[in-house]
């Protein structure tokens, strides 16, 4: 009956559902110019806000009364549908993917959503025909977790208003601390005196307050490669900004072939190639990292791709490819060489 009334708009109730998206689906719901954003926003009549932020996720906040925002999803899914229209059109895929969304949702109402013994999700797979996932864990520094919707968009709108129905039954017990995505860390780069930051393959200067932290940088003992005793080249620096920290990684000079084609102006990239790597099975772990987290840096710090052999019974040694444009490799085995140099005279990571 709830259920009815809901989709009647006549309970009126306001609301708020918070999706969690990728740069990509984000540019699409935004549209040129924000026409895209702007059209849905007048004619379902919800707010739409899209956090802010160099996320690779964004979060987009839909609020008002249900019907708005029924009529706000089924705009969104119907984008979606067509972006999915227009990319098979230049593919030689038969099957068409179903439209997929993720919602936030406070971990405290998942337990409804899925119902004793999954009854609840089940009822609303059958009654939709849409798949809905509730994720096991919680979002990073967060008590809400994520809850993905695929199917045809009309079977994600019946979806989203079984799932409202349930949230405004059960609302969420205690405080919620949403999940906030974090910003891609981005390098500044320092070279021949200026500074700059990174954006897709060019280098923009960046402003004049860096000079400091670059100053401070450069005092720092430049980095030995493995098996000398000196530096071989004179050094500049890379910042990382991690979270509201600056960590900064002195590179010997060799590493300024790492940008050859992010100079403004040029547009050039190598061509790929694979270079292998043996390293002590000892440390593998220092460059794995736990979970994964210090290769996966390194994997996106360089752009090469890396992959690590098995480990093969009687062998002390471990193989690593490392594949991309001699800049990336470059950068890459200069991120293996730092970390295994930081284990081995016990600098802690980097």
């Amino acid at each position: 009956e709830m259920e009815s009334k809901v989709s009647e708009g006549g309970l009126n109730v306001t609301l708020t559902i918070r999706l969690l998206m990728h740069g990509k689906e984000v540019g699409s719901i935004i549209g040129k110019k924000g026409e895209t954003v702007k059209k849905m926003r007048e004619e379902s009549g919800a707010r739409i806000n899209i956090s802010e932020g160099n996320c690779p996720e964004r979060i987009v906040t839909i609020t008002g009364p249900t019907d708005a925002i029924f009529k706000a999803f089924a705009m969104i899914a119907y984008k979606f549908e067509e972006d999915i229209t227009n990319s098979m059109s230049n593919s030689t895929a038969t099957s068409k993917p179903p439209v997929t969304l993720r919602l936030v949702v406070p971990a405290s109402q998942c337990g409804s959503l899925i119902g004793k013994g999954g009854s609840k999700i089940k009822e609303i797979r059958e009654s939709t025909g849409a798949q809905v996932q509730v994720a096991g864990d919680m979002l990073p520094n967060s008590t809400e977790r994520a809850v993905t919707i695929s199917g045809t968009p009309d079977a994600i709108i019946q979806c989203v208003k079984q799932i409202c129905v349930v949230m405004l039954e059960s609302p969420p017990k205690g405080a919620t601390i949403p999940y906030r995505p974090k910003p891609a860390s981005t390098p500044v780069i320092f070279a021949g005196g200026q500074a700059y930051t990174i954006q897709g393959q060019y280098a923009i200067p960046h402003p004049d307050q860096l000079t400091k932290l670059h100053q401070l940088a450069m005092q720092q003992t430049p980095f030995t490669p493995l098996g000398q005793t000196t530096p071989a080249f004179p050094a500049f620096a890379v910042l990382t900004v991690v979270g509201k920290q600056w960590s900064s990684t002195v590179l010997p000079l060799q590493a300024i072939t790492i940008f050859p084609c992010i100079c403004p102006g040029l547009d050039a990239s190598p061509p790929a190639s694979t270079h292998e790597l043996t390293i002590p099975n000892d440390l593998i772990g220092c460059i794995i990292g736990r979970q994964g987290t210090k290769i996966n840096e390194i994997r996106q710090m360089s752009g090469a791709q890396i992959k690590i052999a098995n480990a093969t019974e009687g062998s002390s040694e471990r193989q690593i490819t490392i594949t991309g444009t001699p800049a990336n490799i470059s950068l890459a085995q200069y991120l293996i060489n730092a970390r295994l140099t930081s284990e081995v005279t016990g600098m802690g990571a980097l």
